[in-house]
C-alpha cells in the first residue's frame, strides 16, 4: 500500500507540474501562485514521503506564498 501511496503522490506531482505549461495567458500573480502551488505540492510529498495531505498541505501553502510574494 505504500508504494501505491508514492505512486498517487508522484502522478499528482507531475500532473501539477505539467498543467504550468497553460500559464501562458494567465497574469503575473495567477501564474506565480500556480508555481507555488506546484512546487509546494513537489515539496510536500518528498518531506513527507507521498502522503497526501503532505503534498495537499505544500501545494495550499505554496500557492499562498506565490500568491503573496507577487503583490
Amino acid at each position: 500500500m505504500n508504494m501505491a501511496r508514492k505512486i498517487a503522490g508522484g502522478a499528482l506531482v507531475a500532473a501539477a507540474l505539467l498543467s504550468l505549461s497553460a500559464c501562458s495567458g494567465m497574469t503575473r500573480q495567477g501564474r506565480n501562485t500556480a508555481i507555488g502551488a506546484g512546487v509546494g505540492a513537489a515539496g510536500g510529498a518528498i518531506l513527507t514521503g507521498g502522503s497526501t495531505i503532505g503534498t495537499l498541505g505544500g501545494a495550499a501553502v505554496g500557492g499562498i506564498i506565490g500568491h503573496e510574494g507577487s503583490k
